[in-house]
């Protein structure tokens, strides 16, 4: 079984004269930028954002950050740090549209899109940034922007230590993060990436119970949340097995017991892991199909 590594303490690495461009300025590249700015990894004005439009790059103004307007080639020309989060299907567009230029020297490019493999950004990136080596790959989630994402990631083989290093230090400045073998990523996007949704959806299952059984929506909602959020932090904190931790729940003849075999009936734990399958499926055809 191959080791997982989870890193929970900030590198010591320097980010404070880098300069980050951002390829597409939606809502996961503004979780990373916000993350290192409000983590005091670096300041507003080493950030440039780059997206089709002014619409989406608004709120990066307000922070303090540069804006271009579909100039792509400087993001690559002159940021250290290149993060590439558009959606996958955009990818050969940006490539494409990509002028021959060098980058700074050691420049990374991580990459935030799901299903794109290490090989085909190297293929797409390798031509048209002849010195850019270092790829990381990436798979983070939208709890980032409330600083409680988890992330997977990846190297190619010309990443170095330092590359990898400030890779978990961008990560950790919005949660937590894990280095996995890239043939897992897209199960990981399946799980960490997709699976946020799958919560909302039982949260918004558990507020609309409750409505039903007389209580005030508001309430029921911030009940349901909190009560999920607690539970993860349970199987967080302890260690513990869920299954072990349910059972906690569970008193012999109880209303617990009785709500799991509601559960059960209804095929609860066999859909969520149906989700995370079809989210996987859904990655390895976003690698086939450009």
């Amino acid at each position: 079984m191959e080791a997982l590594y989870i890193h929970q303490e900030l590198s010591t690495m320097d980010l404070s004269s880098a300069k980050v461009g951002f390829v597409g300025a939606g809502n996961m590249a503004q979780a990373l930028a916000k993350g290192m700015i409000s983590a005091g990894l670096l300041k507003a004005n080493q950030i440039t954002a780059s997206a089709p439009d002014d619409g989406s790059l608004d709120i990066w103004k307000t922070w303090g950050c540069s804006t271009l307007v579909n100039d792509n080639t400087s993001i690559f020309k002159e940021s250290n740090i290149v993060v590439l989060a558009v959606k996958p299907n955009l990818f050969t567009h940006v490539v494409r549209d990509l002028k021959e230029c060098n980058g700074p020297e050691n420049q990374l490019a991580l990459s935030v899109m799901s299903g794109i493999t290490i090989e085909e950004l190297e293929k797409g990136l390798f031509p048209k940034v002849p010195n850019l080596k270092a790829i990381i790959r990436v798979m983070p989630n939208t709890p980032a922007l409330v600083g409680a994402g988890c992330a997977v990631y990846c190297l190619n083989e010309h990443a170095s230590s330092k590359h990898a290093d400030v890779t978990i230090k961008i990560l950790e400045s919005v949660g937590i993060c894990y280095q996995v073998p890239e043939r897992h990523m897209n199960a990981y996007t399946g799980l960490c990436g997709s699976a946020p949704a799958y919560v909302y959806m039982a949260i918004e299952a558990l507020s609309d119970g409750a409505v039903k059984m007389g209580i005030p929506r508001q309430c029921a909602t911030q009940c349901a949340a909190q009560t999920v959020y607690g539970a993860a932090k349970m199987v967080l904190d302890t260690k513990r097995h869920p299954g072990s931790l349910r059972d906690d729940v569970c008193s012999p003849g109880g209303t617990t017991i009785a709500g799991v075999h509601a559960l059960e009936k209804a095929g609860f734990r066999g859909a969520l892991i149906d989700a995370v399958e079809a989210g996987t499926k859904r990655a390895e055809e976003q690698s086939v199909h450009k």
